[in-house]
């Protein structure tokens, strides 16, 4: 069976943490990150005997802050039930989420297809739950030489979106989660920086055959890499005759595999019955009430309209809520190149050095010195990412970060004119007479190795434009 024969499935389960100042059922706070291990438990996380949930406001709120900005509709009851199963990490056997009767229903995310058309794909539900406690291995998993059990995370409040199984590819399930994440960020319902703030269970299969869950993916670009080697797994299996089996499988992060944990539950496994501690709550005419920020699609379209910047550079600028407004910082002094270094060059150094943008915002004024030095002609692009460079090296390093200026003075980068040059390029041209001759025969882009060694031998002084143009003139065209 040929590739293009193959249609793949896939369906998102996201769990997100929402940043609560205590935990779902109990007063216990959520903020447990940095302390030591079951400090932050209380008999109502600990599941004891008699001990009695109450439900966390604020918990609900953000959901249905989430559920509006997400197009659902709230039903007029909402109620929950107990998930029965074991694991060591579920200290009551049981988990508190919601069955038949969740928070919201339907909604949708909008993103594109990857062929850049614009994509709708809907969402099933989405409901509250709460985390379980987290499993220590002491040593690795093949050989762990036993496991310990934290209890701190038991009871933080979760939302678990469920989307259709309507996305093609892994390129669009991570398009989807960049772009549910940024939405949850403008909503400021959780802090991305958080440790397990995000998880995701990938459900995907191969049309026609049985479907394969992978399961509490910590990234966006494991899921990708996990998608992207099921696929693989599923096809050859398929063409080896084999037969795709209903089963949950774990991710190996560091090996970018799948491995087979267990057969895949279902509904009736986990024996759902409503929570008798708990009543059903009524919480439909609270949506009127909430007021949402500005989401990212709309600051996108205001970037374009107001800033005047295309619409590859507002899509990027807007995907990050901090991105977004270190950018208005620096849009002053001229929007358009001002989007053009934050989005093309910034983004990739910092990511290159795996550098916060935090280190960059507290220093605004001097990446706007950066961008007047461009935007002035005082040093030519070539010499504004050599500055750029050295500047984030300076801000890694303890005491105050080099300024630009003092940068551009350090290393002698002022920007010459072009005719200043004009006896480099006139030696260049000599010394190398067949891209001139391939240029005079037609071949496009023929020249731009003259430009590439007159830029190195000027060190980045002169600009390629006024270079190009100095060529022609010279070969008298």
């Amino acid at each position: 069976m040929a590739d293009e024969d193959f249609t793949v499935i896939i369906g998102l389960e996201v769990h997100c943490q929402l940043d609560t100042a205590s935990k779902l059922f109990c007063g216990c706070s959520a903020d447990f990150r940095a302390d030591a291990p079951n400090t932050h438990v209380c008999p109502v996380c600990l599941g004891l005997p008699g001990a009695l949930p109450v439900l966390n406001k604020k918990a609900i709120e953000y959901a249905l802050k989430v559920a509006k900005a997400l197009n659902c509709r709230i039903p007029e009851e909402g109620e929950f039930c107990r998930k029965n199963y074991f694991y060591p990490d579920l200290v009551k056997a049981y988990q508190i989420t919601m069955g038949d009767n969740p928070l919201a229903l339907g909604g949708y995310i909008e993103i594109e297809d990857d062929a850049g058309n614009p994509k709708v794909v809907n969402l099933t539900r989405i409901h509250v739950e709460e985390d379980p406690g987290r499993l220590v291995h002491m040593g690795n998993k093949e050989r762990g030489h036993y496991t310990l059990v934290d209890y701190n995370r038991s009871g933080i409040p979760l939302i678990e979106m469920v989307t259709e199984p309507e996305l093609s590819s892994p390129k669009e399930a991570r398009r989807l989660l960049n772009k549910l994440r940024a939405t949850l960020e403008y909503l400021d319902v959780f802090d991305p920086e958080k440790e397990g703030s995000i998880r995701v269970d990938a459900n995907i299969s191969i049309k026609g055959h049985e479907r394969v869950e992978i399961k509490n993916i910590s990234s966006y670009k494991g899921v990708e890499k996990a998608l992207t080697f099921e696929i693989t797994r599923q096809k050859n299996l398929i063409r080896r005759g084999g037969t795709i089996s209903r089963e949950t499988r774990h991710f190996q992060e560091g090996k970018g595999t799948t491995t087979s944990a267990r057969s895949k539950e279902v509904a009736n496994d986990y024996r759902y019955f409503p929570e008798p501690d708990l009543p059903v709550i009524r919480v439909s005419d609270w949506v009127e009430k909430i007021a949402l920020p500005e989401l990212p699609d709309a600051r996108r379209d205001r970037f374009m309209s107001q800033y005047g910047i295309a619409v590859n550079h507002a899509r990027t600028l807007t995907g990050d809520l901090h991105l977004a407004e270190f950018y208005e910082l620096v849009a002053p002094v001229g929007a358009q190149i001002a989007a053009s270094w934050v989005a093309d060059i910034l983004i990739g150094e910092l990511n290159y050095r795996d550098m916060p943008l935090s280190k960059v915002t507290s220093h605004a004024d001097q990446f706007k010195e950066l961008i007047i030095l461009v935007r002035d002609q005082k040093i030519t692009d070539k010499a504004g990412v050599e500055v750029l460079r050295v500047w984030l090296d300076s801000l890694q390093t303890e005491g105050a970060p080099e300024s630009p200026a003092g940068i551009v003075a350090r290393l002698g980068l002022t920007r010459e004119s072009g005719e200043s040059f004009r006896g480099i390029v006139e030696k260049i041209l000599a010394e190398n007479p067949q891209p001139a001759a391939d240029h005079k025969a037609g071949k496009k882009g023929a020249l731009n190795f003259i430009v590439g060694q007159v830029m190195k031998e000027t060190k980045g002084k002169s600009d390629p434009r006024e270079i190009h143009a100095m060529i022609a003139e010279i070969l008298g065209e």
